[in-house]
């Protein structure tokens, strides 16, 4: 007879230690798709999942800055320890240095029973011995300003780091780092259809969940990094759809009208999609195309379980190509980008960009926007937006297509956005700063 041997209960750090090696691993999984994995196959309650989220994400996030840490501790040995034990040194350099609510020993004692599990009592004594070490010794500081100093300050590949002070400036530089370090503020886009802003702010307060309107997107509430998202999830009933901040910005610009037919190109999952169905109901018609046969999928049954599958007609199709008359009165050109602005809201993002992404991908946004502006009637308007810093995907793909094609214009774009505008009266929203992500976005013309 076979005995079933019960498996062994796993604890937020083992669980934050299995996310950080999913990340990692030779088959890299983004950390919000392993951590909602692991944490449901432990059967977590919402504190264990807090602190496994705290500790994997922050370790995540501030993976190289703590490398700094560890180095004198370890010397030669880092490039030769098994990697679950450089995760582990990692997992508790994180809880010593960065997380107040963890005791030393705590931090120490637990880290050496991973190092037990996951290694042998060789390991074990390693973890011990550095960890020891390091919950003694005084923080270490990085010397210098340049680059360099400050990527290993705010634990970030030199070149993001460079790349940002030359975008946005000396002065603003800290405020971005810093806020793409914190936790990312949460925003919602509310069902117009179901309810107003002022209904749902009112909701949200009664369930003591702090929030406040976007001073910019009509549709936009914003709530602070560390309210739980499951609150919002069984509190929502419709009336809400999570979609950050600065990821409102597009539609609200696009500003789609009851009546008027909607192009949007490179849907995804139809976050955008469904915040033009919720300010429009009835009154939308939409065309969505996507390249993804799975996101194209999850579109539609979101669509459908929101009330608006009637209203948009979501298809496979490269939106590079045209296909389809000059026919709508507003395009919605939302292209896949490096990704460079939402760094903050995906912790292992910063590990996976490469400075060539742009680079690689402006061609293709360029023959996405050329395409989709064939689908505009004259008088109408297109709106181009990335989520992304770097100036080849954004005023350069702008630009070169303006140049190209004399019947289209910038147009203006709403004045509560000018805390945002460039020189030549784009919207560029910087990465971090009141936790929103970074974005460009454009709004043009064709003449009538």
């Amino acid at each position: 007879m076979t005995v079933a041997v019960a498996k062994r209960p796993l604890d937020s750090r083992e669980v934050a230690l299995q996310v950080v090696r999913d990340v990692f691993g030779e088959h890299p999984r983004g950390a919000r798709e392993a951590l909602d994995y692991r944490a449901r196959a432990a059967a977590f309650e919402n504190r264990d999942r807090g602190f496994a989220t705290e500790l994997a994400y922050g370790s995540i996030k501030m993976r190289r800055w703590l490398d700094y840490q560890l180095a004198p501790f370890l010397g030669s040995r880092a490039n030769t320890i098994p990697r679950p034990i450089a995760e582990i040194l990692r997992l508790g350099a994180y809880q010593l240095r960065c997380m107040k609510s963890v005791e030393a020993y705590a931090a120490v004692s637990e880290s050496v029973g991973l190092a037990r599990r996951y290694g042998h009592k060789g390991t074990a004594g390693l973890v011990n011995a550095v960890l020891r070490r390091l919950a003694e010794a005084p923080v270490r500081e990085v010397p210098g300003d340049d680059d360099d100093a400050v990527a290993i300050r705010a634990s970030l590949p030199t070149w993001i780091v460079a790349h940002w002070r030359v975008r946005f400036g000396s002065a603003l530089l800290p405020e971005i780092l810093a806020g793409v370090n914190a936790p990312a503020a949460i925003g919602l886009s509310v069902n117009l259809q179901r309810a107003d802003r002022d209904d749902v702010l009112a909701a949200l307060g009664a369930a003591e969940i702090s929030a406040a309107a976007s001073a910019f997107a009509a549709d936009a509430i914003v709530i602070d990094g560390h309210s739980p998202s499951t609150a919002l999830d069984r509190l929502a009933d419709g009336r809400w759809e999570s979609h950050g901040e600065a990821a409102c910005f597009p539609v609200d610009i696009v500003d789609p009208q009851p009546g008027e037919r909607i192009y949007e190109a490179c849907c995804g999952r139809g976050n955008k999609t469904l915040q033009i169905v919720e300010r429009l109901g009835k009154g939308a018609l939409i065309e969505s195309v996507d390249l993804d046969e799975r996101r194209v999928a999850r579109a539609r049954e979101r669509l459908i379980a929101a009330g608006g599958g009637g209203s948009a007609l979501v298809v496979v199709g490269d939106a590079a190509v045209v296909n389809g008359e000059a026919d709508c009165d507003r395009v919605l050109v939302d292209a896949p980008c490096s990704g460079l602005g939402v760094i903050g809201r995906q912790p292992e993002a910063r590990w996976r960009k490469d400075p060539g992404d742009a680079e690689r991908l402006a061609p293709m946004q360029s023959a996405i926007v050329a395409a989709s502006a064939a689908r505009l009637k004259r008088g109408g308007t297109l709106v181009y937006a990335v989520c992304s810093t770097d100036a080849r995907e954004s005023e350069g793909v702008v630009d070169a297509f303006l140049m190209s094609q004399p019947e289209f214009s910038r147009t203006a774009i709403p004045v509560r956005y000018a805390p945002f505008f460039t020189s030549a009266g784009d919207v560029r929203v910087p990465p971090g700063i009141a936790g929103r992500d970074g974005f460009y976005i454009a709004r043009l013309i064709r003449a009538g």
